[in-house]
């Protein structure tokens, strides 16, 4: 039994945790979740505030409104007394002093005039003043009266205050007027009950309980709003893990619901994906090829390096005392050391042009230059195995861009061909004309021709077909591979038309504007 050490567990855990909380769907609910959290503490902690400013200023409004209902109701109410008996009117104010026509009127106990309309209509504290006039607003009377009314559960007193004045004539001021003076009542009402601080906190109360259903409806749409934004993250992340593993087809779907960010996200990847998996599969079949390249190579050094092995071989053990058997040896060594430079030349020009060192020499020359040069050369040759080698030329100058040497020596190798595969007393001929491309040259022989099912593997490295074995292994098998090499840095193609033991014609096509164009594949 293996024994961990104290706090593994701890530290796995506490790992676990942070990287669960690292994560961006957790990071994304955790802000939605803050910045509801914020909003909704903003509200809570002034919105109460608002709404306490607003419903004290409404019972001040309340306030005001029954001061100068109280005011009113007591003024009409001393007047009234004044005239109720007709035989023995009094004025209010005599003497500097109010009369008992006050007294009777307003009610100084409980159950007066001035009780009831302050538990009915005032609900607070009420101080009734009479004073002689504006000019003199001392007040010669006052009656405090305190609310008696029992308050409701929701009520409480509030420390404010209104007050209200009325002017009424005290027309019986003296017996033989028929008006007197303006004497001044004043209302003032006190630390009423209101409901204001019940009602701020039931809002502030249920505010409270609806913003914490809002912050859990927020955590839950967070929860799916992070789900539906990281889902595209998770595909990206399952698909680049997938190209890690080697699944080159791995691909992400581009989501039609999904934000113009994310859909060129997606399709971002889904090109870097395709050029990844084109690029491997261009890697790997260089790699293919340089192994099978690599595999032709040493099989055809194979030949003379065994041919020129065996000569020394024969020579060391006497051969050598045999002057005809010496001569023929060393003539047969010739021609192996030759074929070694032969195809030590053609590899070293191969790798160069898949490499890309050799860099085109691109001038605006006539081609019949090029086509007379190649001709010329190839002349003594068809001299030699009685031959007829022709040149078709146009008569006025056909002027394009081109690399006079690479395409020279691209026309070397289709004469050198043409008059190797066709028998004495047949016919090469080489025509140049212009096209609505560019130009075409064409190389047209009556020699052998090639087999249907060798077409597709002319332009093999290496690949010397089976007809006429003794011209073929005479060959290095690369002159047309480097001839489709030299045509696809010019852009342009190589085409073959041939059927067995009737001949053969290869026709080059070079466009005129070779950024216009691409390079093609052989045609048959």
């Amino acid at each position: 039994m293996t024994l961990k050490p104290p706090g593994t567990h701890r530290h796995r855990s506490t790992r676990v945790l942070g990287d669960f909380l690292d994560s961006y769907r957790v990071r994304l609910v955790l802000a939605f979740a803050l910045v509801v959290t914020v909003a909704l503490g903003l509200v809570l902690t002034t919105l109460p505030r608002l709404l306490d400013d607003y419903f004290r200023e409404q019972d001040m409004e309340s306030l005001q409104s029954r001061a100068d209902a109280v005011v009113r109701l007591v003024g009409g109410q001393l007047q009234l007394y004044q005239t109720i008996d007709t035989l023995n009117p009094h004025p209010i104010v005599l003497s500097n002093k109010a009369t008992d026509t006050v007294t009777r009127a307003l009610g100084t106990t409980d159950g007066g005039y001035v009780q009831t309309i302050t538990d009915q209509i005032a609900e607070a504290d009420v101080v009734i003043t009479i004073a002689a006039s504006e000019e003199n607003p001392k007040p010669l009377y006052t009656l405090v009266m305190p609310v008696t009314e029992v308050p409701t559960a929701s009520q409480q007193r509030e420390p404010i205050t209104a007050s209200s004045q009325v002017q009424i004539n005290d027309r019986y001021y003296s017996a033989s007027a028929s008006g007197g003076p303006e004497r001044v009542i004043t209302a003032t009402l006190s630390n009423p009950y209101t409901t204001r601080a019940q009602t701020v906190q039931t809002i502030a109360s249920v505010m409270l309980t609806a913003a914490v259903l809002a912050l859990l409806v927020t955590i839950v749409a967070a929860v799916l709003l992070a789900q539906w934004l990281t889902q595209p993250i998770r595909r990206l992340t399952q698909a680049s893990r997938s190209l890690g593993e080697g699944k080159l087809d791995a691909r992400v779907p581009v989501p039609t619901s999904a934000s113009p960010e994310v859909a060129e996200l997606a399709r971002s990847f889904n090109n870097m994906a395709d050029r990844l998996q084109e690029s491997i599969r261009l890697v790997s079949g260089d790699r293919d090829r340089g192994r099978d390249f690599l595999a032709d190579v040493s099989h055809e050094l194979r030949t003379p390096i065994a041919a020129l092995r065996t000569f020394n071989e024969l020579l060391q053990d006497g051969a050598a005392a045999d002057p005809a058997t010496r001569e023929e040896f060393l003539e047969q060594s010739a021609r192996q050391i030759e074929r070694l430079d032969w195809l030590s030349t053609n590899l070293l020009e191969l790798s160069k042009l898949d490499s890309g060192l050799i860099a085109l020499d691109l001038r605006p020359d006539d081609l019949r230059a090029v086509v007379e040069n190649a001709v010329e050369q190839a002349e003594p040759l068809a001299k030699r195995k009685g031959l007829e080698l022709i040149s078709h030329l146009p008569p006025e100058a056909l002027r394009q861009r081109h690399d006079p040497m690479r395409v020279g020596q691209v026309l070397s190798n289709l004469i050198g061909n043409a008059i190797k595969f066709t028998p004495p007393g047949g016919r090469v001929d080489v025509e140049l004309r212009p096209t609505a491309e560019g130009a075409e040259i064409s190389v047209s022989d009556t020699g052998v021709g090639i087999d249907a099912d060798e077409l597709p593997h002319i332009f093999e490295r290496f690949y010397r077909g089976s007809r006429t074995p003794q011209e073929r292994g005479a060959g290095s098998g690369l002159g047309l591979s480097i001839a489709k090499s030299i045509m696809d840095m010019h852009h342009g193609r190589i085409s073959v038309q041939t059927a067995a033991d009737t001949g053969t014609r290869v026709v080059v096509t070079l466009p005129r504007d070779m950024s216009l164009s691409s390079p093609t594949t052989p045609r048959s």
